[in-house]
């Protein structure tokens, strides 16, 4: 078991260090997310998730529908969220880059103060990681975890986003249960060693609560039902057969099904209650947001971090 988180995690920091380097102005997000995802594979992995490129006050689950003609700006505040699992073992990580190309803007368009407000933003999110990990051992309690991420990003002068939280990971189960605290707040919940987490705080300049925009881009399959209509059948049956309960994107299946008719099936199974579907999440305050997460497996005096 160990061994395939490894391999996973080894998968995905390579991805991840590789696909930073692609961020630029102008790059199509459908781009950045088809090459994390081709990579993942051509590692010998598969993608846990659909990734995700969230950008701005853009928080979380934006990944490109079909056709997609997003374009990554110079000054964005890019949060790159991604994950490989090898035979359903997971590895999670996201990093968050400020597009290069800023000093060729006005001041007008990207004041200085503006720009070393997000370095200080994103260095907030990476430091609570940091110590958010240094706090981690066998026995230790969640509401430690939570402080250590609260105070850090507090002392840069920003709020972490309350209504998000690190996970627990367990085979073929992205959130399997637990929820790593990114505020203080009395939990006494204690890790235990061999414990699988996602560890990611969020930065923001703006209130610190994210809330659902209208678009899904995001499923996961949730049961079996009994469908009328036959594509529906034959989508669902593909979902569970190829995705099991991970996540995944109408993007995906459109190389199977036809597009026009895929996009009736699918609001068929919403509706129905056979997969669930996960809003694009924004910052309440419109707020820009940093993201930095790494996936560890706890040990008695510590924790492996496998996605360095």
């Amino acid at each position: 078991m160990i061994e395939y988180y490894e391999k996973a995690g080894s998968i995905i920091s390579q991805v991840r260090n590789d696909a930073i380097k692609l961020i630029q102005n102008g790059l199509p997000v459908l781009d950045l997310i088809n090459f994390v995802e081709n990579q993942i594979k051509e590692l010998g992995g598969s993608p846990a998730f659909p990734c995700n490129v969230s950008i701005n006050e853009i928080t979380a689950h934006y990944t490109s529908p079909p056709n997609d003609e997003t374009l990554i700006k110079a000054g964005d505040m890019v949060k790159l969220d991604l994950g490989a699992q090898v035979n359903g073992y997971i590895a999670d990580t996201a990093i968050t880059v400020i597009v290069p190309g800023y000093e060729e803007l006005s001041k007008e368009e990207y004041p200085e103060e503006k720009l070393a407000k997000n370095e200080q933003m994103v260095e907030a999110s990476q430091e609570a990681l940091t110590n958010a990990i240094s706090s981690i051992r066998d026995g230790v309690k969640l509401e430690k975890v939570g402080a250590a991420v609260e105070d850090t990003i507090n002392s840069f002068g920003f709020k972490p986003v309350a209504n998000l939280t690190g996970h627990s990971m367990d085979q073929w189960i992205l959130h399997s249960g637990i929820s790593i605290p990114n505020i203080k707040g009395k939990n006494d919940y204690k890790l235990e060693e061999g414990d699988v987490l996602a560890i990611e705080p969020f930065a923001t300049e703006g209130i610190g609560l994210v809330t659902d925009s209208a678009p899904t881009y995001i499923f996961r399959f949730l049961r079996d039902r009994p469908m009328r209509m036959v594509l529906a059948q034959k989508v669902l049956n593909h979902v569970k057969s190829n995705y099991k309960t991970l996540p995944f994107t109408q993007r995906w299946l459109t190389s199977d099904f036809n597009e026009k008719r895929l996009k009736a099936a699918m609001r068929l199974l919403i509706q129905s209650r056979a997969i669930y579907p996960f809003n694009v999440l924004i910052e309440k305050s419109n707020g820009w947001v940093s993201q930095s997460e790494h996936t560890i497996i706890v040990e008695k005096e510590g924790c492996q971090i496998i996605t360095q």
